[in-house]
C-alpha cells in the first residue's frame, strides 16, 4: 500500500505509520512537504482545513505528477476553543483514492488562559520553547511530552488521530458512509 503524507516532520510521519501498521502490511510512505492554506497557529475550524487542505494539495500533486498512491494522510495541530476552555487537538485527514474523507481526531490537552494570546500571535511549539527553555520541540516528543513527563507524546497523539481516520477504512460497510 502506497500512501502520500503532507509533512516532512518526522513525529507526524512516525505516528501515520504507527496507525497504518495497526491495520496493513508492507506500508510505503511517501512524504511531501503539502502546504495548508491557513496560518502557521490553526485556530478553531483552520485546525481541520488545514489537514484537508494539505491532503487536497497532495491529491493535485500526486495527478499533475503522475503518482500513483492508494491514500493520501495529513494532521494539523491546532489551539480548538470548546465550551470556553482552550484545548491543543490534532485533526487528521485521510482521502483514499476514490476520493473519499475521513477525518479523526486526538485527545486534547488543555491550554491555559493566559497562554492562548501568546500561542495565537506565534505558535505553541514557540511558546512551548520558550516557557521550558527548549529548542524545536514540535520535531519531537512535542509540548505534551513535557507536560506529561513523557507519558504521552507528540507521536502518540498524531498515531491516535489517524488511527480514528482509519476507521472508516478498516471495518468495511458497517462503519462508513462510502457507497
Amino acid at each position: 500500500m502506497k500512501v502520500l503524507i503532507g509533512t516532512k516532520n518526522p513525529g507526524k510521519i512516525k505516528g501515520a505509520k504507527a496507525a497504518l501498521e495497526n491495520f496493513f502490511e508492507d506500508v510505503e510512505i511517501e512524504s511531501i512537504s503539502a502546504p495548508s492554506n491557513v496560518s502557521e497557529q490553526p485556530v478553531d475550524g483552520d485546525t481541520y482545513l488545514g489537514a484537508h487542505n494539505r491532503v487536497q494539495n497532495m491529491i493535485k500533486f500526486a495527478k499533475e505528477n503522475n503518482i500513483d498512491a492508494d491514500m493520501f494522510m495529513a494532521i494539523e495541530s491546532g489551539l480548538v476553543n470548546l465550551y470556553g476552555n482552550w484545548f491543543i487537538t490534532n485533526f487528521a485527514v485521510i482521502c483514499d483514492k476514490s476520493g473519499y474523507e475521513s477525518v479523526g481526531t486526538s485527545a486534547s490537552f488543555p491550554v491555559p488562559r493566559k497562554h492562548v494570546d501568546n500561542i495565537k500571535n506565534n505558535t505553541l511549539g514557540t511558546v512551548m520553547d520558550e516557557l521550558f527553555h527548549e529548542e524545536d520541540l514540535r520535531s519531537s516528543t512535542g509540548g505534551i511530552g513535557l507536560l506529561t513527563k513523557e507519558h504521552i507524546t507528540r507521536i502518540d497523539l498524531n498515531t491516535q488521530a489517524f488511527t480514528m481516520a482509519l476507521t472508516q477504512f478498516v471495518n468495511g460497510e458497517v462503519w462508513t458512509d462510502k457507497q
